[in-house]
């Protein structure tokens, strides 16, 4: 007996030491388990990235660059060189390699379960249910069904009906995550088909993962039903204890970590520890150490921060190194070359058969062909709407409703949006301001889908409940203005990645009959007065928001207006200064004036910019101007419309405005007189000006043309800290050459107060 013991340990390999003295001590770092370890993570990282940036233009995700890359890296193409995989991916060292990934892999279990809701099961619909069933069902039915092929080919010997549930929970299971990374980017998460298919994938996944259990409690190596049964019984005993113990220290710890404060560094660890300890006992019980990672994911409260702080944590270790490293690992366990000869390919040809089998039957489950169709419309980059009339704040009839998509980034734009709203509510009883605040939340690489289903509650259309007792704070600071005034808020959210965000701002704009899109500008002010840039990308959404906007826009430049807080309606003491140069975007911006100027709390200064008599502001100082005036040329009115409305702004002043508005026209010859009359303003609260007004650039040269020859000015260091600034385009019908919404005729709503519905061109 000790003979054969000796023979077994000497037929082993020889272990790894963890660390290497060094290659001046004539040591092999790959020798050793650590500098291995690193190489190998090195190597499978590098290669994976490299190849999700090859595949970006074919728009696949990062996890197909991640098999992808495990199998080259494996015998079947890398790893055909012997002296690269005993170097690189020595068998003594699989073990190690193989143990880090599955701990990267429960983790990543741990984050699925947090991302599935139990209550959008409890309140799924009947069609949610029908979709899930059939989800499950089919794929389950036709995967058992060739696992009796492969079972008397490839399989032989195999556990019968282990074998049996394996292939058929491996087909039914549906990838929630990236179900909810797909129905983002095609801009569907926050509609009703949307809403179904992430409820019935949560439905599908966790009646797959019940099955799973199953399957493995029938794997065992004891073929005693005894044993089995066993297992079946403590799996349950677990689940019992995760619900009535486990479940109730996470919600205390949930409750315990309110809106914003920081959530305690020992409740994220207790977190990570009940995970293991979890996975440990699942894995004693037979069953395996990822389902128990997945019930403490589940039991996870998803109501505030506490999810959120856990996934931004544990998120970018596990899907940036752990994962690669999972898939590699497969993949140095998989060799395409061993499909070879008529039986192997048969098989191979058999299971996209069974794919498209199942594809067949499901494309016609109600719900499914909706989706399809949705993507095709995505495709066209194209939708139907009935056109709409009031699209700017200038309008024959004062007296309609005035409706605004105020868009905002975080929480710091919120109290300049409120009190902008604020000034612009008028006193009109008929003519009412409707106010659409639009979250708008950027979808990276990192976004993970419990924060995405979390947000798309907000936006008026109810992902899963319709309980509200999860709301944000920016959310909850709208309603509460709200409940204070006569304004209208309705709450909106927009996911999306920032260079196709601007369709969701155009196409709600267009569906919510906006007459104006309020965007914050990106930059903001810093402690010292000066502004500071956000980012390229949100100047991008700015840019391309002006020019297929279905409405006027106005872009704030935010230098503390009404301060850090909102101000409440009777606080309100502001003055707005509008300089009127002429031009369709200053007659916008001085139709908004006239409406702020209602405000009991609002003084309204305007002052009219005249030139020499026979010159033009925009021939002052004889400046090229030739780029300028083309854009003026498109999007100005006539010099006589400029005055016909100036002079209907006096007559209405002199009637209903008298103590709350001034004006004055003052002669400029030069630039300098421009910049002075400008300056002579400075110490008001608000400028209001249009973008593009028939008038000279004011500096040398900016980084902000987009606003103008006047907004850019404006919102330099050269004119003030204090001041903030709304620059001001008018609609513009003809310079939209590929709007984002196909407009159909019709007469019934023309009117400018019902709400169309967009439906997708195909």
């Amino acid at each position: 007996m000790a003979t054969n013991t000796s023979n077994v340990t000497a037929a082993l390999p020889k272990p790894m030491k963890a660390t290497s003295n060094g290659a001046f001590q004539h040591e092999n770092p790959l020798d050793f388990a650590l500098p291995l370890l690193i190489l190998q993570i090195c190597l499978v990282v590098a290669f994976t990235r490299a190849l999700a940036f090859l595949l970006k233009p074919l728009r696949q995700p990062r996890v197909i660059a991640e098999i992808i890359g495990g199998i080259l890296l494996g015998p079947s193409a890398f790893g055909r060189s012997e002296k690269f995989l005993h170097t690189v991916f020595p068998a003594r060292s699989m073990t190690v390699l193989d143990t880090v990934a599955n701990i990267g892999l429960l983790f990543f279990l741990f984050l699925v379960g947090l991302e599935l809701d139990l209550r959008s099961i409890r309140r799924t619909g009947k069609k949610s249910l029908a979709i899930a069933g059939a989800g499950i069902t089919l794929p389950f039915l036709l995967g058992i069904g060739t696992s009796f092929v492969l079972r008397s080919t490839i399989s032989k010997g195999s556990a019968h009906a282990p074998f049996l549930v394996f292939m058929g929970v491996s087909l039914s299971i549906t990838a929630f995550p990236v179900l909810a990374r797909i129905l983002a980017e095609l801009k569907l998460l926050t509609t009703d088909v949307g809403r179904i298919a992430m409820s019935a994938a949560a439905v599908n996944d966790v009646v797959a993962w019940i099955l799973l259990a199953l399957a493995i409690a029938l794997s065992g190596s004891n073929t005693s039903p005894l044993i089995s049964l066993w297992v079946l019984l403590c799996g349950a005993g677990f689940l019992v204890f995760s619900i009535y113990v486990i479940k109730p220290l996470l919600e205390l710890m949930a409750r315990r970590s309110p809106e914003g404060e920081p959530v305690k560094e020992i409740y994220i660890c207790i977190t990570l520890l009940l995970v293991l300890a979890s996975a440990f006992v699942t894995d004693t019980i037979g069953i395996h150490a990822l389902f128990g990672a997945f019930v403490v994911g589940i039991l996870v409260p998803k109501d505030g921060p506490f999810p959120g702080v856990l996934i931004e944590k544990i998120e970018d270790l596990v899907a940036g190194l752990f994962l690669p490293l999972y898939f590699a690992s497969s993949g140095l366990k998989t060799n395409v070359a061993t499909i070879s000869g008529a039986q192997s390919w048969g098989l191979l040809v058999l299971v996209p058969f069974r794919e498209a089998a199942a594809l067949g039957f499901l494309m016609n489950t109600k719900g499914l062909v909706e989706l399809i169709v949705l993507n095709i419309g995505k495709d066209r980059k194209a939708k139907k709407g009935a056109p709409y009339k009031n699209r700017t704040v200038k309008r024959k009839d004062l007296d309609t409703e005035l409706r605004l998509l105020a868009c905002f980034h975080s929480s710091r734009n919120i109290p300049t949006t409120i009190n902008l709203v604020e000034c612009s509510r008028g006193t009109r009883k008929r003519g009412r301001l409707c106010v659409y605040a639009m979250h708008l939340m950027e979808l990276s690489e990192r976004s993970s889908a419990i924060s995405m289903v979390h947000k798309a509650r907000k936006n008026g259309l109810p992902f899963w409940n319709k309980k509200r007792d999860d709301r944000d704070q920016m959310v909850i600071a709208f309603e509460a203005y709200q409940q204070l005034s006569s304004v209208t808020i309705r709450p909106m959210t927009a996911i999306s990645a920032l260079n196709t965000i601007y369709e969701d701002i155009c196409t709600s704009a267009h569906q919510k009959r906006a007459a104006m899109i309020l965007l914050p500008f990106h930059k903001h002010q810093r402690v010292d007065g000066n502004l500071e840039s956000l980012g390229q990308s949100l100047r991008e959404v700015n840019r391309r928001v002006l020019r297929h906007s279905p409405c006027s826009v106005g872009i704030l430049i935010d230098r503390g207006f009404g301060g850090t807080t909102q101000v409440s309606s009777s606080d309100v003491s502001y003055t707005i200064a509008v300089p009127f140069f002429g031009g369709r975007d200053d007659m916008e911006a001085l139709a908004y004036g006239m409406r702020m100027a209602e405000h009991p709390g609002i003084m309204l200064t305007v002052l009219k910019v005249v030139p020499p008599s026979g010159k033009t502001l925009m021939t002052l100082e004889g400046q090229d101007t030739s780029m300028i005036k083309v854009e003026n040329d498109k999007n100005s009115d006539s010099e006589a419309d400029s005055e016909l409305f100036f002079s209907e702004f006096i007559q209405h002043a002199a009637k209903k405005l008298q103590d709350s508005v001034s004006h004055e026209e003052r002669l400029v010859e030069s630039k300098a007189d421009i910049v002075s009359a400008l300056k002579s303003m400075s110490k008001s609260n608000l400028f209001l000006v249009g973008r593009m007004p028939p008038v000279a650039p004011l500096l040398i040269s900016t980084d902000t043309p987009e606003l103008g020859p006047v907004g850019s000015f404006l919102a330099s260091s050269d004119f003030s800290s204090t001041t903030s600034v709304l620059v001001i385009q008018h609609y513009n019908p003809n310079a939209n050459l590929h709007p984002l919404v196909e407009e159909e005729e019709n007469e019934d709503t023309d009117d400018g107060t019902d709400t169309p519905v967009l439906v997708d061109k195909y």
